[in-house]
């Protein structure tokens, strides 16, 4: 079986540790909406949190970058009194910023760099980028616009969202393999990653969304929302600035079914959200809580029983 998940952030990379255990054949398109241009290097925060996760170097105690960590270099940079104060670079996570700037410098798409990258890391599944292009995503709030990077590292998302703008996505074409991916897979999974800032920036890239919306490959979601609550991280603000209640089935509409135009086959959501309807779209309840590997390959079967 060929599986594709659309995924981004800690969830996403959690989650595919699970679709991993089940020994099909993976290929992750991951979200570069965060990507962002600090100190003159090129970082992709969601690309290198599922590339730690699955190679084994991410910190399970902070739950992003890397185990081991250390900042020598940020102090240095602090101490020159270097902006921007507020994101800091480890000096291991450096290292794959500093390849990745260089390779990109010379003239190599994000998908190429992301390979060789992989080859240290041997993550076991297939790594894509959303788009070779630049996206970023950006939020609009108090009359200004910040990289979100800006507003949910320094400013925690306190500053209230007005609304969120995916920077380049009219221009951006599916990075080499994504297409071949979807058009050759049995079933694509949307992992239950932030729905605003994780899949929307996905979906943004248009023939990306229009190969899901008319292909006849079956999607399954995953909630990120459990019991009116996010998971984990702030999806919950990311939602308020697109009034959509932070519930399962809000979640669920916002994707929409497929036979309506959205990309929905089918809805899973946790059991205390059991009786959500979703419209046109089938759905199905499963503790959904990924406490181990164990419980997230539980989810993971229950997803492809879905589709």
């Amino acid at each position: 079986m060929r599986i594709v998940v659309l995924a981004g952030g800690i969830g996403g990379a959690r989650f595919l540790a699970g679709v991993r255990a089940t020994g099909e054949e993976v290929t992750a398109v991951v979200n570069v909406g965060d990507d962002v241009t600090l100190h003159g290097l090129r970082i992709c925060p969601d690309l290198d949190s599922v590339m730690y996760t699955l190679g084994g170097g991410a910190d399970r105690e902070r739950g992003w970058g890397r185990a081991g960590e250390t900042w020598v270099v940020k102090e240095e940079l602090a101490a020159y009194g270097a902006e921007p104060a507020w994101f800091g670079l480890g000096d291991r996570d450096l290292a794959t910023h500093l390849v990745r700037t260089r390779m990109l410098g010379a003239g190599y798409p994000l998908s190429a760099v992301t390979e060789a990258l992989c080859a240290r890391w041997q993550p076991g599944v297939r790594l894509l980028p959303a788009t070779d292009d630049r996206l970023e995503t950006h939020v609009v709030t108090g009359g200004r616009a910040l990289h979100f990077q800006e507003w949910w590292v320094r400013y925690r998302a306190e500053l209230p969202a007005q609304r969120f703008v995916f920077v380049g996505a009219d221009a951006a074409k599916p990075a080499a393999g994504v297409l071949d991916a979807l058009a050759d897979a049995d079933v694509v999974l949307v992992a239950p990653s932030n729905p605003v800032v994780s899949i929307a920036p996905i979906l943004a890239v248009t023939e990306l969304r229009d190969a899901l919306v008319r292909g006849t490959v079956p999607v399954v979601g995953i909630s990120p929302i459990i019991g009116g609550a996010p998971v984990r991280g702030m999806a919950d603000k990311c939602l308020a600035a697109l009034d959509v209640p932070c519930t399962a089935a809000g979640v669920g509409d916002l994707y929409g079914a497929r036979s309506a135009g959205g990309i929905l086959d089918a809805w899973l959501v946790d059991t205390a959200d059991a009786g959500t309807g979703v419209a046109g779209v089938p759905v199905r309840a499963h503790p959904l809580w990924m406490s181990d590997e164990a419980a997230t390959l539980a989810i993971v079967r229950e997803a492809l029983a879905a589709a």
